[in-house]
């Protein structure tokens, strides 16, 4: 299992961003959609023609990353289309043999490598180009044999050539059993390469760290986590999907996934020529301005327990580290805001956007703040923090 140094880690971090990139980019419609509408292989190959990264700058996409406030970058090393960024040496089909003509995802490690940037790489068990996957271990299990070893090499490459990889994100286990792929193995091949990284609960084992898509949910308590979402509804470039989330929203999620002590993994899908589209730039630049005022509230937050989520009027979700609570107030009050049934004493209140301090009255288990903006500073998500003598708790009223 990972190393205690490697969970402190990934625990700290709580920001990531995924990157989906692919022949699917230039299709522009779904990161699916050779699936959805059965394009044949040769067919499908053909795309490669017109993957160029023309535009393909990894040093912007690290920097854009770190301007938002992101801790670490998972990369598509390869979709389930079969579609390698690396020089693979067991297929031809991949980046080097494309219009781009070279190894994308060295070129990504490299700018990880210069910025001091985790990094880890997203990789699908399944490939549709293949019919042994469709058939399956029991209808044929001596190309099932073929395409495993195919797949483990794979993996094999990844672990070897690039650097320490912080993240294996595995994905597409479906329909089989870890059995079927031989994951124990395989994952014990990756730790012996790799003995300082992560992988997720996507080989079908549990492994790391549970990998909730497309909402956020706390795993038990003391399992890591991990949400991965998109800012519209696809994971790959889209022309065609225009149901974008705004800043507040995403900025939300992410405050939701620190409270239950919990990493958000943000999705960008850049155009087949590697350039991230402005409507994503966009909303990572509004969360960036965001983090560089309250990511004191999210980097390193611990799980809040259930019941302090409810101390007042202002909010669903708050976050807290040692004997700090952090108010994120998603609804402003007015000239003062009432918490009650908190179990500890409050030594100090500040604004944390600018360490303001806040005048306040404890009565008990009851605070009030006072004196406060009539209208909230920030109207995405002000955060206040409350400093206590020891760790806050509820007082329990029952009993």
């Amino acid at each position: 299992m990972a190393s205690a140094h490697a969970l402190r880690w990934f625990n700290d971090a709580r920001f990531g961003m995924f990157i989906h990139w692919g022949l699917y980019s230039v299709l522009a419609r779904h990161e699916w959609t050779m699936y959805q509408e059965e394009i044949p292989n040769d067919e499908y190959a053909r795309l490669a023609d017109r993957f160029t990264a023309a535009r393909y700058s990894p040093d912007d996409w690290v920097a854009l990353a770190q301007d938002t406030g992101m801790r670490y970058m998972i990369l598509t090393s390869r979709h389930h289309e079969g579609f390698a960024l690396w020089d693979s040496k067991v297929s031809n089909f991949t980046a080097p043999n494309s219009a781009a003509g070279r190894d994308v995802l060295a070129e990504f490690v490299a700018a990880c490598q210069k910025r001091r940037m985790p990094y880890g790489f997203y990789y699908s068990l399944l490939d549709w180009r293949w019919p042994e996957y469709f058939r399956g271990p029991q209808a044929d299990p001596d190309g099932w044999a073929r395409f495993r070893a195919y797949v483990h090499a794979q993996v094999e490459e990844l672990c070897t050539d690039y650097g320490e990889l912080a993240v294996l994100w595995y994905d597409g286990g479906w329909p089989y059993t870890p059995e079927a792929w031989d994951s124990a193995a395989l994952n014990a091949r990756v730790r012996e390469l790799q003995p300082n990284i992560l992988i997720n609960d996507r080989s079908l084992l549990p492994e790391d760290f549970d990998t909730p898509e497309q909402h956020v949910t706390a795993s038990p308590p003391g399992r890591p986590w991990e949400s991965c979402m998109t800012m519209n509804t696809t994971w790959g470039y889209s022309t065609i999907d225009h149901e974008w989330r705004t800043p507040r929203q995403l900025i939300h999620f992410l405050v939701t996934a620190a409270a239950g002590g919990g990493n958000y993994l943000l999705n960008v899908g850049p155009e087949p020529d590697g350039h991230i589209p402005f409507e994503s730039v966009e909303r990572l630049r509004a969360m960036g301005a965001w983090m560089r005022v309250n990511s004191e509230s999210i980097y390193g937050s611990e799980r809040m327990p259930d019941r302090l989520m409810r101390v007042g009027s202002v909010g669903r979700h708050h976050t807290i580290k040692g004997n700090t609570l952090y108010l994120h107030c998603w609804r402003w009050p007015g000239r003062e805001m009432v918490l009650g049934n908190l179990d500890g004493t409050l030594l100090s209140a500040r604004f944390l956007y600018d360490g303001t301090p806040i005048d306040f009255d404890q009565r008990q288990n009851r605070i009030w703040l006072r004196d406060l903006p009539a209208f909230a500073p920030d109207p995405i998500d002000t955060v206040i923090a409350l400093d206590f003598d020891r760790r806050p708790g509820l007082r329990d009223r029952f009993g």
